[in-house]
């Protein structure tokens, strides 16, 4: 069946709930509501960028989007499953479309999910704030409590477009146990040990960013924290001194988004 755009705009696929687990279904929803929520907060970037999430129970499987559809347009139906070697183990029907994966975006997140299994989300973003500070020598700085969660980023040197499979090795050095890493001269990347974690932290990032360009626009001197409350407050924002990011808020995030438009959840 020809899948094309309805009069409303919208892009209808068959439902495939039918066709996969219980387990993986739910984390189809997950996946497709932070593709809304990134559009919805202004991180996205029309089709670019990827969001990817492990699927329960099935070893080496990831979720992602299919290349070619917005952000706003993304459903549980409408992502591909593929392996951590590239392999398509279940695919939309969109017709003539014949939308498929981005190659950048496999590279990228197939480093994440083959060597740390504890995660489930990678989130990756090209957001103006973003790249604007990927773009800078001083990287982000603790300015402010947002910020100071982010004392210990990662950053990864610009190597071109992500395209070399042997980039993974030091795309994956670079991130360590990180859950945030500054791409140079590129973009962000978060993961979490579920959807809700990775978007809280993406989201704290973008306003982490937006902070600071806004603080450095004034041009006067930034207002000095010591080490050692720097320290501190990195320590009080660490999985082992508070509850896991995203428990309390992801419940919340899927209910604006019903408000909004349940459809993410075909």
């Amino acid at each position: 069946m020809t899948q094309t755009a309805q009069p409303s705009g919208k892009l209808y696929v068959k439902s495939l709930r039918d066709q996969v687990s219980p387990e993986e279904w739910q984390a189809r929803i997950d996946l497709a509501a932070c593709y809304r929520l990134i559009a919805h907060f202004g991180m996205d970037d029309m089709m670019a960028n990827h969001i990817t999430v492990r699927v329960p129970g099935e070893e080496g499987a990831f979720l992602t989007n299919s290349y070619g559809l917005m952000y706003e347009e993304m459903c549980a139906s409408s992502l591909v499953k593929i392996d951590i070697d590239g392999r398509v183990l279940l695919q939309p029907d969109f017709g003539e479309l014949k939308y498929g994966i981005n190659i950048p975006g496999f590279i990228l997140h197939s480093a994440v999910h083959r060597h740390r299994p504890e995660l489930a989300c990678v989130i990756h973003t090209h957001t103006w704030p973003g790249m604007a500070i990927s773009s800078l020598e001083c990287g982000l700085l603790p300015l402010t409590q947002t910020a100071m969660r982010f004392l210990k980023i990662a950053y990864h040197d610009y190597e071109g477009v992500v395209l070399n499979m042997d980039e993974q090795a030091r795309l994956l050095r670079d991130l360590g146990d990180s859950e945030a890493l500054v791409l140079r001269n590129h973009g962000l990347l978060t993961v979490g040990r579920s959807v809700g974690e990775a978007f809280n932290w993406m989201h704290r990032l973008e306003v982490a960013c937006k902070a600071q360009l806004a603080a450095m626009a004034c041009n006067t001197p930034f207002n000095k924290v010591s080490d050692a409350v720097l320290e501190n407050t990195w320590n009080q924002y660490q999985p082992g001194t508070r509850r896991p990011y995203g428990l309390m808020e992801w419940p919340a995030l899927l209910r604006l988004l019903d408000r909004r438009d349940p459809s993410f959840r075909e």
